[in-house]
């Protein structure tokens, strides 16, 4: 197997291909770099699906989700144009996708290894902020467009 540079060193050649292409798709690093069009979007879509499998087994992103059932639906009866709708409904739906970063995040650095480092707390953090300002911008939009439709 060639050796792979990471990153480009400046001032040298650009890194050639490792030869994978060549290799059957079964003992390829990384299959899903060759495929092509609908062989792609459908092994993409199955990756998609495994991630949010994933995602169902951390309570906070079940509770998201359960609580999206209820809020995607009222943003349309909230919603009094299709700017209105798709902000409220888009800041649901942006909590949820901001909580699986985070959660991939958290995986990646556990998997790192358990002991404490400054940086692996810091990312953890950095992620758990992300949440709580996605959070902060759900209930300051469906406030405001309760406000407006309901006391203004």
């Amino acid at each position: 197997m060639s050796e792979q540079i990471p990153f480009p060193i400046p001032g040298s050649a650009p890194a050639q291909p490792s030869g994978d292409s060549q290799l059957p798709v079964g003992e390829q690093v990384n299959p899903q770099k060759y495929r092509k069009g609908l062989s792609r979007v459908w092994h993409a879509t199955g990756y998609s699906m495994a991630g949010l499998r994933a995602g169902w087994s951390e309570t906070a992103f079940r509770q998201e989700a359960i609580s999206s059932l209820v809020l995607v639906p009222l943003a349309f009866w909230l919603g009094q144009n299709w700017v209105e709708t798709a902000l409220l409904a888009g800041t649901v739906i942006l909590i949820m996708i901001v909580e699986l970063l985070n959660t991939g995040i958290e995986t990646a650095i556990d998997r790192i290894g358990p002991e404490w480092h400054d940086l692996s707390k810091r990312a953890k953090d950095m992620g758990s902020a992300a949440v709580l300002l996605s959070l902060l911008l759900c209930a300051g939009t469906w406030s405001l467009a309760l406000y407006q439709r309901f006391a203004a």
